[in-house]
C-alpha cells in the first residue's frame, strides 16, 4: 500500500481501502500488535526504497523538447550507416542488427567485430554516411556521437545496450522509436558533455564509482556480472579512500562525485532522468567526508529524507567546472567507460553541439 502510494498518489486511497478489507479479520481475531508492526516495517521498507531508488516516469508529456532539426524522411534507410555492438546488452545488440536489416533494406549495416578500433570504424563509416547511425550501449553511443560532431552527422540510436540510458532520455524505449524519427525526419539539437578531453552523453564521475566498475570488469568474465557486481561493491566500500579534490578552489575529501551532461530528476543521490538535453547546464553531486561517524550520518540523512541538509552533500547546476586532483591522475568514468584520468581538467559543455533522431511527440504518445 505504502510503495503503491509513494510511486503512484491516486492509488493510495484504493490501496487502503483494499489494506483495510483485507485485514479486517486479522483485526477481530485479535492480532492488532502484529499488523501494525508487519504494517510499520512494511512502510518503512518502502518510503527507504522510493528515496534510494526512485522510479523513472514514463509519461513523455515530462519531457521539453530541444530545437528542432528537421532531417530528410528516410523510409526505407537510404544514405545510413549503422555499426552494431554485436557483443552489447549481452548480446541484444546483434539481436536487434539481425532485425534491422528487415527494417531499413537501403542501410548499410556493419557489425563491429571484436577488438575493432571503434573510433576508427565509426570515423570510416561517417565518410560515406549521410547519417550515422549506431546499436550498442552508452559506450558505443559516445564512440559514435563524438565522430557524429566531428564529421557534422546526424545520429540515430537504436537502444542495443543493458540500460539505454541516453536513449530512454530521447524517448527511445524500442527500436520502432528510432525508426519513426528516422521515417519522418525527426530530430533535435542537444549538449554533449566534455570531462577534459572526454566527450560523455550521460555522466561522469570519480571517486567510488570507478572504482567498482573496475573491479566488476575484471571478476565478470570468471563469475558473471551479477557476482561481479556484488565482489565489486564489497571490495569498492573496504578498499576506497576519500579522494582529495580541489572543486573550484575548495578542497574537499570525496566518496563520490557525479557529474550529469544536464540536470537530472530527482534531486539527491539517485538522479534517474533528464527532463531536457539543452539546458545548458552541469549537474553536480558530490559526498564528501568530514567529521565522526560521516557514513552513519550520510546514511541517517538519507534514510529521513535529509540528504539536501546535510553539510556531506553538495549539489549544484554551474555551467563548467573545474577540478583538480593534489595526488595526481586517478581512475574516471564517462558513460560507465574507465579511463585514467589527469590531475587537472575542466568540466565544460558544447552546447547544442549534437543532432540527434528523437521521436515526435505524437509518435510517443501513440505508444
Amino acid at each position: 500500500m505504502v510503495g503503491a502510494g509513494t510511486t503512484e498518489p491516486v492509488l493510495g486511497l484504493p490501496m487502503a481501502g483494499l489494506a483495510v478489507t483485507l485485514l479486517r479479520r486479522r483485526l477481530r481475531a485479535g492480532d492488532v500488535g502484529d499488523v501494525l508492526a508487519g504494517g510499520a516495517l512494511g512502510g518503512a521498507v518502502a518510503v527507504t526504497g522510493s528515496r534510494l531508488f526512485p522510479s523513472r516516469t514514463p509519461s513523455p508529456v515530462r519531457t521539453v523538447r530541444p530545437r528542432a532539426v528537421p532531417q530528410p524522411p528516410r523510409p526505407d534507410g537510404a544514405g545510413v550507416v549503422v555499426l552494431v555492438n554485436a557483443r552489447s546488452g549481452s548480446g541484444r545488440g546483434g539481436r536487434l542488427g539481425t532485425a534491422l536489416r528487415g527494417q531499413l533494406p537501403a542501410a548499410d549495416i556493419v557489425t563491429l567485430q571484436p577488438g575493432a578500433d571503434v573510433p576508427g570504424e565509426f570515423r570510416a563509416a561517417a565518410r560515406r554516411a549521410e547519417v550515422l547511425g549506431v546499436c550498442g550501449g552508452d559506450g558505443t553511443v559516445g564512440a559514435a556521437a563524438q565522430v557524429a560532431i566531428e564529421a557534422g552527422l546526424p545520429l540515430l540510436v537504436f537502444p542495443g545496450g543493458t540500460f539505454n540510458h541516453f536513449a530512454a532520455d530521447l524517448g527511445i524505449e524500442r527500436v520502432a522509436d528510432a525508426l519513426s524519427a528516422l521515417r519522418r525526419g525527426t530530430a533535435v539539437r542537444i549538449d554533449v558533455g566534455l570531462a577534459g578531453e572526454r566527450l560523455f552523453l550521460n555522466t561522469s564521475s570519480l571517486g567510488s564509482y570507478p572504482a567498482f566498475v573496475a573491479i566488476r570488469e575484471r571478476w565478470e568474465g570468471r563469475v558473471g556480472k551479477p557476482a561481479a557486481a556484488v565482489i565489486a561493491l564489497w571490495s569498492a566500500v573496504r578498499q576506497q579512500r576519500p579522494l582529495r579534490l580541489v572543486v573550484d578552489g575548495h578542497e574537499h575529501d570525496v566518496a563520490m562525485m557525479f557529474i550529469g551532461n544536464g540536470r537530472y530528476q530527482p534531486q539527491g543521490f539517485a538522479p534517474s532522468w533528464r527532463p531536457r538535453l539543452d539546458d545548458g547546464r552541469l549537474d553536480l553531486r558530490m559526498v564528501t567526508v568530514a567529521g565522526r561517524a560521516p557514513l552513519l550520518r550520510l546514511a541517517l540523512s538519507i534514510l529521513t529524507g535529509r540528504l539536501g541538509y546535510s553539510r556531506l552533500y553538495i549539489e549544484d547546476d554551474p555551467v563548467d567546472v573545474h577540478i583538480t586532483r593534489p595526488d595526481g591522475p586517478g581512475l574516471l568514468a564517462s558513460d560507465g567507460e574507465i579511463a585514467l584520468g589527469p590531475a587537472e581538467m575542466d568540466y565544460k559543455k558544447l552546447a547544442r553541439s549534437l543532432v540527434v533522431y528523437q521521436p515526435s511527440v505524437g509518435a510517443l504518445l501513440e505508444r
